[in-house]
């Protein structure tokens, strides 16, 4: 029997729920520092997916300027937003630190390279095309 409306494939379905969450995070380096060049926000965008995935979180949308990276993330209910919000900072950071040591040395503020504070939205109001418009527009360095 099929249903009497078309599904929408954006809604995901658990044992025990159906969900359609999203949030727009933004990380800031520390002291908004310009230490991100373009093969920089590659690397990172690698990572961050990763990390995602280890989380059974889907990263939407990833972009960023010199100083700040914005996602986009479809998650389920069931993942804490302040738990990956801390492993992709730390993970990133770590990797980032290991793979463009030099670079990102110069950029380090007692050792920390990005910012203790994030920016994390709900996109329930705002269609997430917005969302994604709004994060493809952002200044990326060459």
């Amino acid at each position: 029997m099929s249903p009497r409306w078309k599904p929408n494939p954006d809604v995901r379905t658990g044992r025990h729920v159906v969900h359609h969450l999203h949030a727009h995070l933004v990380f800031l380096t520390k002291y908004r520092r310009g230490a991100f060049t373009g093969p920089m926000l590659i690397r990172c965008e690698q990572i961050m997916r990763e990390v995602c995935a280890d989380f059974e979180v889907e990263l939407g949308e990833f972009n960023g300027a010199d100083g700040h990276v914005h996602l986009l993330v479809h998650y389920p209910p069931k993942v804490a937003l302040s738990k990956l919000v801390n492993s992709l900072k730390g993970v990133s950071a770590r990797m980032l630190r290991k793979e463009f040591g030099t670079h990102v040395r110069t950029y380090l503020q007692a050792g920390h390279f990005w910012s203790g504070s994030y920016f994390a939205g709900s996109v329930g109001g705002a269609p997430p095309t917005v969302v994604e418009q709004y994060i493809e527009q952002q200044n990326r360095p060459a």
